[in-house]
């Protein structure tokens, strides 16, 4: 099998870009690194009038630190994170986390904006990001508009992009020396989507900390205030005082029912949090 038809458009910028999707008939989609995008046209799952390939555009393939955060350009990829080429506020978090994506020719063209955008509830970027406090900035006819990521995907493969919107940088905070960063996804082999993914950043200096159950068929579970896990309060002993029962209501609450599978989310946060506290 073999993509329908479609017109193809590669703009000169951005705002290009933009003008191009307000202009467009019928249904537009945005390439970036088309790791995703590319299966689907092939399969036929998404059969879209027009592409806009933004992959020519030097000014989402930047990223710079502004004030206290890092402004990372949609069209950034995997591989440019995994490898340094980007300023490192995280403490190797990022590149962590960009390591464990998939295949390295898949990080390659991969890139952060594509994936946030695709949306797929087993990836790593939309599980990571909440957890360290990340927002994202989206960008339309009408300017742009920033979101926390925890706002931003809405349900699988469904995000808060509307009409002629696309997602221009990722903004993610400058971690804290006292905070602790954990990140762990249970997968059968190495390069397969996540069956169990827990995103950790705890600071008990502050008595603060996020968490992310993510790979569970819907948005990631987002705690801003982790400390329900916790017995109601963040320490220093938070590896000793991680309460499992509550990670499992919230799934229950999520709509988890199958004991097993939560079984293995539960394993896993309890992983994270263990690196964390090492």
């Amino acid at each position: 099998m073999k993509a329908a038809p479609f017109a193809y458009e590669r703009p000169s910028s951005l705002d290009a870009a933009i003008a191009l999707m307000a202009e467009a008939k019928g249904t537009t989609k945005i390439m970036a690194g088309g790791q995703s995008l590319g299966p689907m046209l092939n399969l036929r799952l998404v059969q879209p009038d027009l592409i806009i390939d933004l992959t020519g555009l030097a000014e989402l393939k930047q990223a710079e630190r502004s004030g206290d955060e890092l402004v990372i350009g949609a069209c950034v990829t995997h591989g440019d994170i995994e490898d340094g080429r980007i300023p490192d506020v995280t403490r190797h978090a990022m590149q962590r986390v960009a390591s464990g994506i998939a295949y390295r020719a898949v990080r390659n063209r991969g890139t952060i904006g594509g994936s946030l955008s695709h949306a797929d509830p087993a990836a790593d970027w939309v599980s990571a990001l909440p957890a360290l406090g990340a927002r994202v900035r989206l960008r339309s006819p009408a300017g742009h508009r920033d979101l926390a990521m925890e706002d931003f995907m809405t349900g699988a493969l469904e995000t808060a992009l509307q009409a002629n919107e696309l997602v221009e940088s990722v903004r993610v905070p400058i971690m804290r020396a006292s905070a602790r960063w954990s990140y762990a996804k249970a997968c059968r082999k190495p390069g397969e989507f996540a069956h169990a993914i827990a995103a950790v950043m705890i600071d008990p200096e502050t008595a603060t900390g996020r968490v992310v159950i993510g790979a569970i068929d819907a948005p990631p579970i987002v705690l801003t205030d982790a400390s329900l896990l916790f017995g109601g309060k963040i320490t220093g002993n938070f590896k000793r005082e991680f309460v499992a029962e509550a990670a499992d209501a919230l799934l229950i609450k999520a709509g988890i029912v199958n004991a097993a599978d939560r079984h293995i989310h539960v394993a896993i946060l309890r992983r994270a949090i263990d690196e964390a506290a090492a």
